[in-house]
Formats: structure tokens, sequence, C-alpha cells
């Protein structure tokens, strides 16, 4: 017997997929009116949740697998904001405005991450929840690439002032777009490989799985890939591709039943969407770009010959004295970019709000108190999605597993030259991937019989 959905789950189940496709939409949420519209609104879902549970009583909560699974990564994400707690209230960061919207930023991230845990423990709604995510990537990737195609160079509502010629979606940044859809597409991915069947490769299976019911999402795929070209992001097109072979290539490994027909998909979607349909939206300029690179002057002679055109490794460079001064308790979380402008040299001429570097800036801001639970939580994430890709003896979970696995690497392969963790955007898209990444593990099948309300 079936549970009844109540009215108000139901509402909770639409304002929490309705939140995840907004993220993005404003900026990436990374304007200050935009980072209060997110706290509303996560707020608003984090009280509706507490409604639900006082409404449902306490048993159904005991006897949710998913979450309770998850406890141990919400602790942690919990005890990083507790660090971030501290250094507001007892005056240990630089700037304690900055602070204090981390801190209401990442007490959202954890509601975000136990409701979406919680409420997403059946896989029909895992399947709704992974679909939610492709559609809003695919979404992002189509605008970004008309944008870019038809020469309106348009954000959302505002025309774009940097970051001209290449797709941006409804992000400022492409490199925040880029890792917004490393995330989509391993999603995308991760249900592909989900829903495929157990039957005996065949060519015949093979072109069903390419042209049948699931064309729409390969469709997707194409044009998440498609547009992720298109921004001509090194990292985030690297970053995708090698989370692709890393996982892919584990995938294959692992699953010796159906190695032909997983080696097929996975080769399907690196002929398909990169060597010929991304050949005619960018692929040699993004080549171009990455064959271009200089990280410092060429000299002969004694003379400069040819500027470097990426300052992005000095600026690395002098953050480290940053991160000596205050290695344990940090400078405040959000602080790199009030304390960064006395540290860098006559070269770096340029305004820096963020170190181009999630990893050098954390243990600036958090400092190593804060930065070891918010790193423990990922791996614990990376985890749960391998050890649901070694299941055998279930297609479903080990794709899902795959999807979440590849997001969580591709973004932490990102993260050593660009911000995206700072992009509330993209952190609460990550914490949902890690979230996925225990629900691949302990969702359950059937749905549970739990006492309706009147």
């Amino acid at each position: 017997m079936p549970r009844t959905t109540s009215l108000l789950e139901r509402l909770l189940l639409a304002c929490t997929l309705f939140t995840l496709v907004w993220l993005p939409l404003p900026l990436g949420s990374n304007r200050d009116w935009s980072v209060g519209v997110l706290i509303m609104m996560v707020g608003t879902l984090g009280m509706l949740w507490g409604l639900r549970q006082l409404q449902a009583g306490a048993s159904p909560l005991k006897q949710n697998k998913a979450l309770m699974a998850a406890l141990p990564m919400a602790g942690l994400l919990l005890l990083a904001q507790l660090w971030v707690a501290a250094q507001w209230l007892f005056g240990l960061s630089v700037d304690n405005g900055a602070t204090f919207q981390y801190l209401l930023l990442g007490l959202c991230y954890c509601v975000l991450f136990i409701i979406v845990t919680s409420l997403f423990n059946t896989r029909k709604r895992l399947n709704l929840l992974l679909g939610t995510l492709v559609v809003s990537g695919t979404f992002q990737a189509f605008w970004g690439a008309f944008m870019t195609l038809s020469g309106v160079e348009w954000l959302l509502v505002t025309p774009k002032t940097s970051y001209l010629g290449v797709a941006t979606g409804t992000f400022v940044n492409r490199n925040h777009l880029a890792g917004y859809l490393e995330l989509t597409l391993a999603c995308g991915i991760g249900l592909l490989m989900a829903l495929r069947d157990s039957r005996p490769f065949s060519w015949v299976n093979f072109l069903e799985l390419l042209m049948g019911p699931k064309a729409r999402l390969r469709l997707a795929l194409v044009i998440m890939v498609i547009a992720l070209v298109m921004t001509h992001s090194r990292m985030g097109n690297a970053a995708f591709f090698a989370s692709l072979l890393i996982v892919g290539g584990l995938f294959v490994l692992l699953d010796k039943q159906h190695r032909m027909r997983n080696s097929i998909i996975l080769v399907s979607l690196i002929l398909i969407d990169v060597l010929v349909v991304s050949q005619y939206f960018g692929l040699e300029r993004l080549k171009d770009r990455v064959l271009n690179t200089q990280l410092s002057d060429k000299v002969v002679d004694g003379e400069v010959v040819q500027q470097a055109n990426e300052i992005r490794d000095d600026v690395f460079g002098y953050a480290i004295p940053l991160l000596k001064e205050k290695p344990l308790t940090g400078q405040g979380a959000g602080s790199f970019e009030a304390v960064f402008p006395k540290y860098p040299g006559p070269d770096i001429r340029l305004h820096f709000d963020h170190a181009h570097n999630d990893y050098i800036q954390f243990v600036i801001e958090f400092g190593l108190l804060g930065t070891l639970p918010l790193a423990a939580f990922v791996l614990l994430g990376l985890w749960h999605a391998l050890r649901a890709l070694w299941r055998r003896d279930s297609i479903y979970r080990s794709g899902v597993g795959f999807g979440a696995a590849m997001g969580i690497i591709a973004l932490l392969i990102h993260s050593s030259t660009d911000f995206n963790l700072q992009i509330p955007a993209n952190a609460a898209t990550l914490v949902v991937v890690c979230a996925i990444a225990v629900l691949a593990r302990h969702h359950s099948k059937e749905r549970r019989i739990t006492p309706t309300s009147s």
C-alpha cells in the first residue's frame, strides 16, 4: 500500500525543486539582494519541513534510512558553521559583515542538505530531483548558447558587460556557468546510466538508448556539452572530461557483466558530444585558448617580448602569507577581499575579491578549524557515491552513484583554479549532489507507509 502524501509535503517538494531551479537565475545568487532572497527561501523551506515533521511525528523521521545515513555529514557541515559563528561572535574576523553573510549562507546549505536527504528518499522522487537539475542545467546551457550565437548577449534581464562572445547563462562569469554545468551534466549522465536496462548487449538496444525514450535526456546532455565548450573555460572543460574519464574508467572496470554496454555508452558521450557536435560550437577556439595560455613573461635578451596573459598563479603566491598568518583560526569567512589588497606586488593591477583557488581561500578565511569539517563533508559524500557505484546488484544505484561521484570530482578539480564554491548557486548545488550521493545508497525503492494528516 503506497504512502499518501500530504498537501504540506507536496508543497514542500515543489518549493524545494523551485529553489534549485531559482539558484542560478539571479546571477548565480551572487549579489547581496539575491543572497537575501536565497536565505528567505531556504528559511521558509526549513519552517515547512519542521511543520511536516511535527505533523508526521518522530517515528517516520527515525525510519528514514537516507536521513539517518546523512546525519554525520550534516554534523560536519554544521560544525563548520559553528566555527564561522565563533569567528563572528568573538571578533576573530577581519570583516564581520561578510562573515555574518557566510554564516547565514552556510546554515542555508545545512538546511538544504537535510531537506533533500529526507524528502527525496524514494526512487521516484530521486528521479524527479535529478530530472529537475538536468532541466535547470539545460535551460542555463540553452540560454547561454542562444545569447552568444544570436549576438544579443544578455543575462536574464540585463545586458552583459563582460565575457562577451562566450556563454555565461545567467551567471556573470563563464567559469561559474561551467562549474554549474559540470554538476548538472554529471546528474544527467548518472540518470542515463541509472535508467539503462539489464538486457544483454545488442546494437538494437544501444540504438534504442540513443534514439528511443531516453533521447530527450541525450539531447539535454548534448545541449549542456555545447554550452560548456562555448564557455571556453579551460579548467571547466578539463575538469568535466577528466571526471568523466576517471569515474567512467572505474565504472567499466567494476561492472564486468555489462562492460561492453557501459564502454559504448561512455565512448558515445565523448565521440558524439565532443568530437562531432562541439566542433561546430567553438571547440577550436577553446583549444586555441588553452594553447595560448602564458603563465609568465617571455624574455629574450633581457627584454619582455610576450607578456603573461594569466596572473592567477601570481595571486596564489601573494596569498600564501595570508594563509601563514592565521593558519588555525583563519582571517574570517568571506574576508579575503578585505585582507588581500595589502599583500600583492605591483604586477597585480586588478582587483581580486577571491583567491581563484577555493582551497587556498577556505584555509585563509576559515582556518584549519573550519576547513577540515568542510573537506570531510565533501569527501564523505564522495565515499557514499563510490560505494553506490560499487553496487553490482543494482544498476540504478550504481548509475546515480556514477553521476554523484563525477559531479563531486569535477568541481574538486575545477576548484584548484577558480572560486565556484564562493558562488552560492554552485555551492548549494554541490551540497545537493552530496545529498544525492547519500540517496544513491540509501533511498527506498518502494514507498513507505506513514500516518497521514487530516
